[in-house]
């Protein structure tokens, strides 16, 4: 299934070239609002709150009442997951918040389980240069993806795996790497980071694989499947 993503940094819907360049930017909401409806299932990350230079706490209630959106971005605590998830969204996405600089942090991975409940928590995996990174792709760790996903599989009910090294690159993604994660856990298993073609997607999916896409969705290499009218999804 391909996943629409929509980023939001200072009031707008953007789309970044490695988390960095500014390669789109759009303040027209309520377009991308009406172009997504439909789609059982959106990713919203609020970058803001991600960087931890504000929140676009209404865009986020905003959006989440109208699409189906799995929410991340400055996710650190239980207390905000369970804020994000009474935002209206369908599932949070944490990311550095379970990790430390030397690993795994499982009293918080088994913290933000209990207050999001296993099902609604999506832990984000982000890899560049073959190893996990976090505070915003900027810290390596001496840890593997898939040895993240082993790790953590018992405190979250899917994972979301970012190839930072294609992110915004619109050259596709690394399927090995993809295919890395998928071997080491059960959990329900959402891909993104460079993922350009049809055919990608559709490989992916054949492997019970999701595929987030942003940019080659913002330029018009990837359409948007049809829109569904039978409601929200998880």
């Amino acid at each position: 299934m391909l996943i629409p993503s929509i980023d939001l940094q200072g009031g707008r819907i953007v789309q970044l070239v490695q988390g960095e360049k500014l390669a789109i930017e759009t303040t027209d909401i309520e377009a991308w609002i009406e172009r997504l409806r439909g789609q059982p299932k959106v990713q919203l990350i609020d970058l803001d709150a991600a960087k931890g230079v504000g929140r676009n706490e209404a865009l986020v209630a905003r959006i989440c009442g109208e699409l189906p959106c799995r929410v991340g971005g400055g996710i650190r605590t239980p207390a905000r997951a369970k804020e994000v998830l009474a935002l209206g969204a369908t599932k949070v996405i944490v990311s550095s918040a379970l990790f430390t600089e030397t690993g795994v942090d499982l009293a918080m991975a088994e913290a933000m389980r209990d207050a999001a409940g296993i099902e609604r928590l999506i832990a984000a995996v982000d890899s560049r240069d073959g190893v996990v990174v976090i505070h915003g792709w900027r810290t390596k760790l001496s840890l593997t993806a898939a040895a993240a996903a082993r790790l953590l599989q018992p405190y979250a009910g899917e994972f979301l795996y970012t190839h930072v090294d294609r992110e915004g690159m619109m050259q596709g993604t690394d399927m090995a790497a993809i295919e890395a994660v998928r071997q080491a856990t059960t959990r329900a298993l959402t891909a993104a980071g460079g993922i350009t073609t049809q055919e990608e997607v559709d490989a992916l999916d054949q492997r019970g694989i999701d595929a987030v896409v942003g940019m080659a969705l913002y330029t018009g290499r990837l359409n948007l499947p049809p829109a569904s009218n039978s409601g929200f999804r998880l």
